[in-house]
C-alpha cells in the first residue's frame, strides 16, 4: 500500500464510515424530513484530521486553499462558520474515532506506557484573560520544562512507547496531575490492563505514594523518578530510555501539527482543536502501522 496522503484519507474515511454506521449512537439526530448535509460526518472528519497534517491552524484559509488541495477526494467543502459548527458538534464522536483507530492496532498491546502533561497556551495578553470565555477552564500555570508561566490548559497524555495516544484530559492547569492519571485509568481500564502486568513510567508530577499505592492495585507498576532523600529506584535505565518518547510526541503535536495554535476562543471549539491534532497523530501512527513503516510516529509522508 503507498504511503501519501490521498492513501491516508481514504483508508481513514472508510474505517470512520464504517464506525459511525456500526454505533447509530454517537450519530447526531437529523430529522427524516429536511436537508440532507451534503458532507457526511466520516468526510468532515477526515477532513479536520487533513488540515491538521496539512498545517492549516486558520480554517477560513484552509477551506479557501482545501479545494486545490483535497477537492479531488470531497468534491463538497462547506464554507467556514457550517465546517465550524459541524466540526465542534462532534467532539464525541472524534474522541471514539481516537480510541476506535489506536484499539485497531497491536501497539496498544504493549506493555509499557508513558504519562506526561503539556501546557496548551489559550492567550498571552491580559485583555484574553478577562474577556476569554475560556475563563474558568483555562487559568494560570507553570510549566518546569520550559520553564515558563502560561494562561491555557494542561494536556494530560498516556501513550505507548512507540507514541500511540491511549488516554488523554484536558484539564485546568492547577488541576492535580495526580487525581488526573488516577481518573484516565479508572475512566479506561481497558487501556491499562495487560495479561502479563503493565508498566506505567511517568514525570515527578505523578509521582504520590497513594497513587502509586493504588496503581499497584490494580495491577500496574509504576516508574518514576526518585525522590532527592530516596534511594535509587528499579527502572532507572528504562525511565532514561523512555522517557524522551513522550517528550518528542508533545514537540511532534507542537511543532508539526500546530496545538499551541489551535485557535480556540470557548470550551467547545478549543476542545475540538486539540481533538483534532490528536486524531491526526492517531491516524498517521494507525495507518504507518498497517502499511508496515518503521518509524510509526512519522509525518513526513502526510504534511505535503
Amino acid at each position: 500500500m503507498h504511503v501519501d496522503l490521498d492513501t491516508l484519507a481514504t483508508a481513514l474515511y472508510v474505517k470512520i464510515d464504517d464506525e459511525l454506521k456500526a454505533s447509530p449512537q454517537l450519530n447526531p439526530y437529523r430529522p427524516k424530513v429536511g436537508i440532507t448535509p451534503k458532507i457526511t460526518d466520516a468526510e468532515l472528519i477526515t477532513v479536520a484530521v487533513l488540515q491538521a497534517l496539512l498545517g492549516h491552524h486558520d480554517e477560513i484559509r484552509w477551506l479557501r486553499g482545501a479545494r486545490k488541495a483535497i477537492g479531488h477526494l470531497f468534491p463538497y467543502l462547506p464554507k467556514q462558520p457550517g465546517y465550524n459548527k459541524r466540526l465542534r458538534a462532534l467532539i464525541t464522536q472524534i474522541a471514539h474515532c481516537i480510541a476506535v483507530l489506536a484499539a485497531d492496532t497491536d501497539l496498544w498491546r504493549h506493555p509499557v506506557r508513558i504519562a506526561d502533561s503539556t501546557p496548551v497556551q489559550c492567550g498571552t495578553s491580559r485583555e484574553t484573560v478577562k474577556r476569554s470565555d475560556l475563563a474558568g477552564w483555562a487559568g494560570y500555570g507553570y510549566c518546569a520544562s520550559h520553564s515558563r508561566r502560561f494562561w491555557g490548559l494542561r494536556l494530560h497524555l498516556v501513550t505507548t512507547i512507540h507514541g500511540l495516544p491511549v488516554a488523554f484530559a484536558l484539564t485546568n492547569p492547577k488541576t492535580d496531575e495526580r487525581d488526573v492519571l488516577i481518573d484516565l485509568v479508572s475512566l479506561q481500564p481497558a487501556m491499562f490492563h495487560h495479561p502479563d502486568g503493565l508498566i506505567l513510567i511517568v514525570d515527578k508530577g505523578y509521582r504520590d505514594r497513594l497513587t502509586e499505592t493504588w496503581l499497584n492495585e490494580t495491577d500496574i507498576d509504576v516508574i518514576r523518578p526518585a525522590y532527592r532523600n530516596e534511594t535509587p529506584r528499579p527502572g532507572r535505565p528504562m525511565l532514561r530510555a523512555v522517557r524522551q518518547n513522550i517528550e518528542s510526541v508533545n514537540q511532534t503535536l507542537k511543532s508539526q501539527l500546530d496545538l499551541e495554535r489551535h485557535g480556540g476562543r470557548t470550551p467547545t471549539g478549543a476542545a475540538v482543536r486539540i481533538l483534532q491534532r490528536l486524531l491526526a497523530m492517531t491516524a498517521a501512527i494507525w495507518h504507518n502501522w498497517h502499511t508496515g513503516q518503521p518509524v510509526m510516529r512519522s509525518l513526513i509522508a502526510y504534511d505535503h
